[in-house]
């Protein structure tokens, strides 16, 4: 059974209420690196990036 259109749109909706975006701009290539390391490191890109994020801000502290 697939995704119906009425998920998508709930999903959708949730999504927005939820969280917010970042648009993150690196130079071409530079994105399989980030996904490869992340992979390897049993991590999908944006938990990797999340956690690079809260560790740099928590060795601000």
């Amino acid at each position: 059974m697939g995704y119906t259109e009425a998920q998508k749109e709930a999903t959708a909706r949730y999504n927005k209420k939820a969280y917010d975006k970042i648009c993150l701009v690196v130079k071409k290539g530079k994105r399989q690196v980030i996904s490869d390391f992340a992979k390897a490191h049993g991590k999908s890109m944006n938990g990797f990036i999340n956690e690079a994020i809260d560790k740099a801000m928590e060795e601000e502290k």
